[in-house]
């Protein structure tokens, strides 16, 4: 038998495993925000990991944004070297999910099994991408004990909320440097059979507009800050979303609409602060003197981020010029550069080639609509050799009834295990 034949096998009969695996993990609720269960979590990857030999160290992000006696950011990594210290796989995946939301059939954290798929909250994004990564791992070491190189496999915090709990505080850190890593594999949920290089750019920030505060009876003796937003939104919707959508990528963005410029507006707040539940009484009749809009410019590899910046303070002005009394100050709240891994790099020549003797057919190349942590390995690790790659739906993220196909972990296992021997291999005579 062939050693991939025997690699596949390998992995078929770990599928119990794998899916009991699986339900542990989504039965740890580790939601962000706040944080919770980021310990237990990494103490369980330590029990299971150390157990498989690997070599384990858990390292809390102190001073991280949102690290707190209460919540603090943990992580793990794993490392189990075979014959050298090089090449190196590293596995990443985080262990943070989103709250759970309504509209759920079944319990959210009990990693129920119906019908080949494996439901919870972070099943799909991305527990189940984890799972995967072990099992793929733990097979390739039972196939080929005497393999050259080290596979590394992390559990990380904060990766819904930007990752600089998580890789991006590892990565200042040197763990994922040239140095240490050769191939970094995250298993984000990008479908099966597909191959992510890399995700759009992202400017968030926070736009206030100014007024004078009066009596609500005599609005005329205020400047409503709501009604200057307005404008705002109106010389968004005139000019600046037909601009955006008429753009286009070369980049495989998925799905389809996303190859365009985009701008989200995700929260506006005018006028008076919100009450608490409890209070029964009206509010006060307050010209309001300040709104806040915040948006999320999302943008291509073509495009270039100071002009992403200066085009929203060109459309601020556009509305001051015409509008008698308009006031605004703007702050970046979040910045990241678009990134896609050359198709040409070993990982993903070597996950194509894994993709192709799974699934009997070529691999998609795409690109994320959204970041995810390749994003601190790029640019803060100095990695460029890093795609996506894991089981699961995309579409289904942060869903109610998450879910998970047991069939597509256990075969996105076998393509981990097979580039697994691409990117590693043994010495001639091993019983590899």
């Amino acid at each position: 038998m062939s050693l991939n034949a025997r690699l596949i096998e390998e992995v078929a009969a770990r599928r119990d495993d794998l899916v009991r695996l699986t339900q542990d993990l989504i039965a740890i609720p580790t939601l962000n925000p706040p944080g919770d269960n980021y310990l237990e979590i990494c103490e369980y990857l330590e029990r299971r990991l150390s157990g498989a030999g690997f070599e384990t160290q858990m390292i809390r992000a102190h001073g991280a944004p949102g690290d707190s006696d209460k919540y603090p950011r943990w992580n793990i990594v794993a490392r189990r070297e075979g014959r050298a210290a090089h090449p190196c796989v590293h596995f990443n995946s985080h262990i943070d999910v989103v709250e759970v939301g309504h509209g759920w059939s079944v319990d959210p954290f009990a990693g129920v099994v119906k019908e080949d798929r494996v439901y919870g909250r972070g099943a799909c994004d991305m527990k189940g991408g984890m799972a995967a990564s072990i099992i793929a791992a733990e097979a390739f070491i039972a196939v080929c004990p005497d393999f050259v190189g080290a596979i590394e496999i992390s559990g990380t915090a904060d990766e819904e909320s930007g990752g600089f709990g998580g890789v991006a505080y590892l990565a200042e850190r040197g763990f994922f440097s040239p140095e240490r890593v050769d191939h970094v594999i995250i298993p984000e949920p990008l479908n099966k059979d597909r191959i992510c290089l890399g995700h759009r750019g992202v400017w968030w920030a926070e736009i206030e507009t100014k007024g004078e505060i009066a009596h609500g009876s005599m609005p005329f003796l205020g400047d409503c800050a709501v009604r200057h937003m307005g404008a705002v939104m109106a010389e968004m919707e005139t000019s600046l979303f037909p601009t955006l959508a008429a753009r286009c990528t070369e980049m495989p963005v998925v799905p389809d609409g996303a190859r365009a410029s985009t701008l989200n507006i995700n929260s506006i707040h005018g006028g008076e602060p919100e009450q608490a539940k409890d209070y029964t009484g009206l509010p006060s009749p307050c010209v309001p003197d300040r709104c806040r809009m915040v948006i999320d410019r999302r943008f291509l590899i073509e495009e270039d981020i100071g002009e992403v910046e200066t085009e929203i303070r060109d459309l601020l002005e556009t509305v001051r010029s015409g509008r008698p009394g308009f006031d605004y100050d703007i702050r970046e709240l979040h910045r990241v550069l678009p990134t896609m891994t050359d198709r040409s790099a070993p990982v993903v020549g070597a996950v194509a080639q894994a993709v192709q003797q799974v699934f009997g057919r070529a691999a998609e190349y795409v690109v994320s609509p959204g970041t995810y942590d390749q994003k601190h390995i790029d640019r803060i690790g100095r990695l460029e050799n890093c795609i996506a790659y894991g089981p699961g739906i995309l579409d289904l993220a942060h869903k109610p009834d998450e879910y998970v196909g047991i069939h597509d972990m256990e075969q996105s296992a076998q393509v981990m295990a097979l580039a697994l021997v691409d990117l590693l291999g043994a010495p001639p005579g091993s019983s590899c």
